[in-house]
């Protein structure tokens, strides 16, 4: 979000030098910067004892590829929080090991995704009704299912060649 109004005060801002930032949207009334601010989400590759990834079907997502578990971090929460919360609502596991994998910015949605590696036992799925279905694949099938290319395919690609 790039901000041409203060949010506190409803001030037009207007562009001030910041430093080494360069030129930033402030407010003179709130005397602030107003950061262009993003949505911070967690992603994660579910895989299992079996070495299988469980990946999720969301019709509003994609009708023809699967998605990783994916979602907002909430105020005061961690994104470790957030991914073992997001786990456990949408496919009704529970996180045993949690490994950090990388960040990925996704600009299009003004989005910062924490990608992680969530290590599960297998078990029976719990679907949220976000969910329209899920899926245990061998890590050989695994990328196959994903959109080449994408944040979800980059994750558990990376979270696979880990495994090994």
């Amino acid at each position: 979000m790039h901000f041409k109004y203060c949010p506190y005060c409803g001030t037009k801002a207007i562009m001030k030098e910041i430093g080494d930032e360069g030129e930033i949207p402030y407010c003179d009334k709130c005397e602030i910067p107003l950061w262009d601010m993003f949505t911070t989400c967690i992603i994660c590759a579910v895989v299992n004892e079996q070495r299988e990834v469980a990946l999720l079907r969301q019709d509003y997502v994609s009708t023809t590829s699967y998605v990783c578990v994916a979602g907002v971090m909430k105020l005061g929460e961690s994104a470790e929080e957030t991914a073992c919360r997001e786990v456990k609502e949408e496919i009704g596991l529970e996180v045993e090991k949690l490994q950090f994998i990388k960040t990925y910015p996704l600009d299009r949605k003004e989005m910062l995704m924490i990608g992680f590696k969530a290590c599960v036992k297998k078990a029976e799925f719990k679907l949220s009704g976000e969910v329209d279905s899920v899926k245990w694949f061998s890590f050989d099938e695994a990328l196959e299912q994903i959109r080449e290319g994408s944040i979800a395919w980059q994750l558990v690609k990376t979270a696979i060649e880990e495994s090994v």
